[in-house]
């Protein structure tokens, strides 16, 4: 096998690698010259098949490839390479005659561009700076996902613990493949956060995220949602629809909740998974579709096919890649990042200026058992941020069952926060009363009002019109929105 490596002294985007795939000799031997008189490292192949070979031992930044080659052509090539997870920016080459077949690699395959025969070098050189600083700045991004994720980061996903850092390892590897994967855990450990980190750090990342719940769907409704029907396909459809396998073209598609799937579904779901191919609901086409499946559970799948709910032909094709999360009980010590992250979330969601949480509410997390697992976290979080509004977090912003260890939930100090009503109060009067003291507790902070009282805002901004115009004018105060 040939080697076409060639050395320039000149620095052009820091030395980036190009790999350059024509079956022409002559010209595949010139045009290495020519980018590297650029200052780029090149190397050569014959074919698309040999630049697969050679893309194993040498890490292009950019590809330049022909279209019409022997054994493998560079649609075959390109095509190859999304499959295995994207490969570098490809600048394609093209002949006379074959332009449009050229534009077709650029739209359907991600090409980045594509340039005529005979090639001008000036445009050569414009567009190899753009496609390596495209891929430099791919790699920059992969490297500080990374550095983030031994920090304790990836994506929404956080963690310092051995179990965490193993999961957030099994997304890094999985991440740039096609490969199906299959998320388990107990209900909230953040199975979808998982499929969402997979997604973004991925080649698909530019694509659409697509979650199904198939235990939130009626069965009579689920082939619809997947593989979408057309108009009077079934009792109610009144136009055409796409399913979600349409949806998350050239993009990621999860299913949550797989072993809730009936098994008759299963069974059309898993000839999609093997050809690619959906047809909608009364439909006679077929329609291509490219998609990265991801399957999440919070059973055991093993039982699951025990009792006949999970095919065994379906969780093996689903089971290429597996992803265990585990439970917040067995990673305590990840409970002051979570919380961390999460009052910075709430905060922003409710318009609070929560510092932190004080030593005995910490202490009160660590002696839970967390069976709702990170969702229960954020939950009882969502609750103490709303009633503390800013400041740390103390227990009696806990429900009981999270207070402090021997204490009871107290109240906040102060009859400001109480309620009274005379006897005989309507429900309207108590329901003025019970608005006007939350707003008052709040600073006239609606936002913070709302959610205490479990209403939207709009409802409240509507009572709070109503009182106005019975002749009880509001004040707008400090926090109000």
């Amino acid at each position: 096998m040939e080697r076409g490596v060639h050395y320039h002294e000149g620095m052009a985007e820091a030395r980036a690698r190009v790999l350059v795939v024509d079956d022409d000799p002559d010209q595949r031997h010139t045009l290495a010259r020519l980018i590297a008189a650029l200052g780029y490292i090149t190397e050569t192949a014959a074919d698309g098949q040999e630049a697969l070979e050679k893309l194993d031992t040498f890490p292009a930044h950019v590809l330049v490839t022909d279209l019409m080659m022997p054994r493998l052509d560079g649609h075959g090539l390109l095509e190859q390479l999304r499959r295995q997870g994207g490969g570098p920016p490809a600048i394609v080459l093209t002949a006379f005659g074959s332009l449009d077949k050229a534009v077709s690699v650029v739209k359907d395959l991600g090409a980045f561009w594509f340039l005529e025969k005979p090639v001008e070098i000036s445009e050569l050189s414009l567009l190899l700076e753009r496609a390596a600083s495209q891929s430099r700045l791919r790699e920059e991004t992969e490297r500080l996902q990374r550095q983030l994720s031994y920090q304790g980061v990836l994506g929404e996903l956080v963690g310092q613990s051995p179990p965490m850092q193993e999961v957030f390892s099994l997304v890094r590897q999985v991440a740039g493949r096609s490969a199906g994967v299959l998320i388990t855990g107990e209900s909230g450990t953040g199975k979808e956060l998982v499929a969402r980190a997979i997604h973004s750090l991925g080649p698909r990342r530019d694509g659409p995220f697509v979650a199904v719940n198939c235990a939130a769907l009626p069965e009579s409704l689920i082939e619809s949602e997947l593989f979408g029907h057309e108009k009077g396909a079934f009792t109610g459809a009144l136009s055409s629809r796409a399913g979600c396998f349409e949806l998350a073209h050239r993009g990621t598609l999860l299913l949550d909740e797989i072993g809730e799937m009936p098994v008759g579904t299963q069974a059309k779901l898993l000839r999609v998974l093997e050809d690619s191919h959906v047809r909608r609901l009364g439909g006679k086409a077929e329609i291509e579709v490219d998609v990265h499946v991801l399957a999440a559970t919070n059973r055991d799948p093993h039982e699951a096919i025990q009792k006949g709910k999970l095919r065994l032909d379906l969780f093996y094709r689903l089971n290429v890649f597996h992803i265990a999360l585990p439970p917040l009980r067995e990673r305590i010590e990840d409970l002051p990042l979570l919380t961390e992250a999460l009052l910075g979330q709430l905060n922003r969601q409710y318009d609070c200026k929560v510092t932190g949480l004080e030593p005995e509410v910490l202490e009160a997390f660590q002696q839970h058992d967390w069976p709702g697992n990170v969702r229960e976290l954020r939950n009882v979080l969502s609750r103490a941020v709303i009633l503390a509004g800013e400041g740390a977090i103390g227990t009696r912003h806990l429900p009981a069952e999270l207070g402090a260890p021997g204490k009871a939930e107290q109240p906040p100090p102060g009859l400001e926060d109480a309620v009274c009503l005379r006897v005989g109060a309507t429900v309207e009067e108590a329901e003025r009363a019970l608005i006007e003291r939350t707003l008052a507790h709040t600073g006239n902070n609606k936002t913070r009002a709302a959610a205490i009282l479990g209403i939207g805002l709009k409802t409240l901004h509507t009572k709070l019109k109503a009182y106005r115009e019975a002749g009880a004018p509001e004040e707008d105060g400090p926090g109000a929105d």
